[in-house]
């Protein structure tokens, strides 16, 4: 069953950001748009040129009012020790939620069965708590940081413009559609 159109559950959990250990729950989502970036584990392969994607275009989703949490089931403290020794992740700014008993990776259905792991899952939340859009991948393919950036610019616009669509590839500034009758057959 998609997850898409659907409210997150709630979670509070230990998280790391800014070199610093806070508490997030989904109160604090309340109000904004937020990317829940989940992967398997620190320590790892692809998933750290994941993160630093996510860092090197932190300053671009912030300017969108987006917050990125990412989420792996390591601890807040395995999140802070990978900040620490890893060149590549120590460019994170953003939290890092630990999920070490797998409660918001159930929530978004990304676990792995009886590996206590999560699948690479991205899932865009409106600020309303609803999720807008929702990728996963299989464990060797990476994600784009870039093109997340145009699927939350095409979320924010089709919940700021009611009756308008972006066709796909769309860009910030090009234009969209009004579905009706008259275009049925005609794209």
């Amino acid at each position: 069953m998609s997850l898409v159109n659907t409210k997150i559950k709630p979670f509070t959990t230990q998280a790391f950001k800014d070199g610093k250990f806070i508490q997030v729950s989904d109160a604090d989502l309340a109000g904004k748009w937020a990317v829940f970036f989940f992967y398997p584990a620190d320590f790892t392969f692809v998933c750290p040129t994941e993160l630093g994607d996510l860092a090197d275009h932190y300053g671009e989703f912030q300017k969108l009012g987006v917050e990125i949490y990412s989420v792996s089931t390591d601890t807040h403290f395995t999140h802070k020790a990978w900040h620490d020794s890893s060149e590549t992740i120590g460019k994170v700014k953003y939290t890092m939620l630990g999920d070490p008993a797998g409660v918001i990776t159930n929530n978004f259905g990304v676990m792995r069965e009886g590996q206590g792991l999560a699948d690479r899952g991205t899932f865009v939340v409106d600020p309303n708590g609803i999720i807008q859009a929702v990728e996963v991948t299989a464990e060797g393919i990476g994600r784009d940081a870039a093109d997340l950036l145009r699927k939350i610019k095409a979320a924010q616009y089709v919940a700021s413009h009611p009756g308008e669509v972006c066709p796909a590839k769309w860009q910030e500034g090009e234009k969209t559609l009004a579905p009706s009758l008259d275009l049925v057959g005609k794209i």
